[in-house]
């Protein structure tokens, strides 16, 4: 599916996404056209979906992070998407993840401060459809975060 060439590109363009072409086209030991053709069918066949801004949300003032594991009352058909449309409208969460096991859901919420927390908590959390348990996890350090592949 990949050859050399095409896990080359797509580890400098991790790398560096905002690089000039011909800059990447030369990291890569390719001609700008040959990067651009083959950027083209990387983008086509899904393998490379895009490049986004990516915005500290601490640096905006949010210093409060929190994992929160939902367990899901299943007696109800429509829990998990009822769930799912409810959580997507509330901005502050930045992730929504499925789990099968004991834990249904897993949010990722940040907040300017723990104030700020409680209230989005008690306001937006706890009002969600079909929750039957939740556990809060504050976040303290982040060790490791990086969406590169090893190619």
């Amino acid at each position: 599916m990949l050859d050399d060439t095409d896990r080359r590109i797509l580890r400098q363009f991790q790398a560096t996404p905002d690089a000039p072409a011909l800059e990447l086209a030369d990291r890569c030991g390719v001609t700008a056209t040959t990067l651009a053709r083959r950027l083209d069918r990387l983008r086509e066949t899904g393998i490379l979906r895009g490049t986004r801004g990516v915005i500290d949300w601490k640096v905006l003032g949010y210093a409060v992070e929190v994992s929160l594991r939902i367990t899901l009352d299943k007696t109800q058909p429509r829990a998990f998407d009822d769930f799912a449309e409810a959580a997507r409208k509330v901005p502050e969460v930045i992730e929504i993840q499925t789990f099968l096991g004991q834990v249904d859901v897993r949010l990722s919420v940040i907040a300017r401060d723990m104030p700020h927390y409680q209230q989005l908590y008690r306001q937006n959390i706890l009002t969600l459809p079909h929750i039957s348990d939740v556990e809060a996890l504050m976040h303290v350090a982040l060790l490791k975060s990086d969406e590169s592949l090893p190619l």
